[in-house]
């Protein structure tokens, strides 16, 4: 029987890419998103022309009740969740100074709380199965900090935090939990930089180029590869050698 992957933030960007490349792997996939049906129908289409199985569940990702239903509903529904990949994420970015307290809440209520509900429903169900994969997108600005991005950092350097932990807890039942610090990838939340923001960007990776959604997608997939069962609780970053 085929294996269940989830994917949070599944309907764009890198996490359609992420489920796409999982279906190729051979998973089914569990496509969560929160604002985009037709979008998420996209990925599913595009996971089911791979020859998988593929379903859409609409979820705020901050809501733990919410949470917890969708993790039940996916177990009914494919049988089991072997892979978990916390993607969902939004930024609202500020200066310190003059963020908004509503707008550092709705940051770190999505990016890491999120990430902490679903880890701990997948994380439940992984652990009667005594077998599963966790992984965990962080981001190069939770390693270096980023100016104007303080709600963001803060939450994807939680994200790091909430691997180490769940690794260090999980680990003795056959579950890994990794993290994956992207660079720069082009996707919809780049497209709205500027031309000298982007070009700045550009002059700070080493490898000159940004990234793609399927650098990120192929890392993730060796993560919950069996190549990869001796691996826990780290962070493999894949951004052309901005964090060394």
């Amino acid at each position: 029987m085929a294996k269940t992957a989830v994917v949070t933030g599944g309907s764009r960007g890198i996490g359609r890419a992420i489920a796409v490349k999982l279906a190729k792997d051979g998973f089914n996939v569990a496509i969560i998103f929160q604002g985009n049906e037709a979008k998420a129908l996209e990925t599913k289409a595009l996971c089911e022309n791979e020859g998988r199985e593929a379903r859409i569940y609409k979820c705020d990702v901050s809501n733990y009740q919410e949470a917890e239903e969708v993790c039940k509903t996916i177990q009914s529904d494919f049988g089991s969740i072997d892979v978990m990949v916390n993607n969902a994420g939004i930024t609202r970015d500020g200066l310190l100074v003059r963020m908004k307290e509503e707008d550092f809440d709705a940051v770190i209520n999505t990016n890491l709380k999120g990430c902490f509900n679903f880890t701990k429903c997948a994380g439940s169900i992984m652990l009667k199965q005594k077998a599963g994969r966790i992984v965990n997108i962080s981001s190069v600005s939770g390693l270096l900090g980023n100016a104007g991005q303080a709600n963001y950092s803060a939450s994807k350097a939680g994200v790091i935090g909430l691997t180490k932990s769940s690794a260090r807890e999980l680990a003795s039942r056959g579950i890994t939990v990794n993290a994956v610090a992207p660079g720069y990838v082009q996707t919809d939340m780049t497209d709205v930089l500027s031309d000298k923001v982007k070009e700045a960007l550009l002059g700070s990776i080493p490898l000159k180029r940004y990234g793609e959604v399927e650098d990120i997608a192929n890392a993730v997939s060796f993560l919950v590869s069996d190549g990869a069962s001796y691996i826990t609780g780290q962070v493999l970053s894949v951004d052309g050698g901005m964090y060394m």
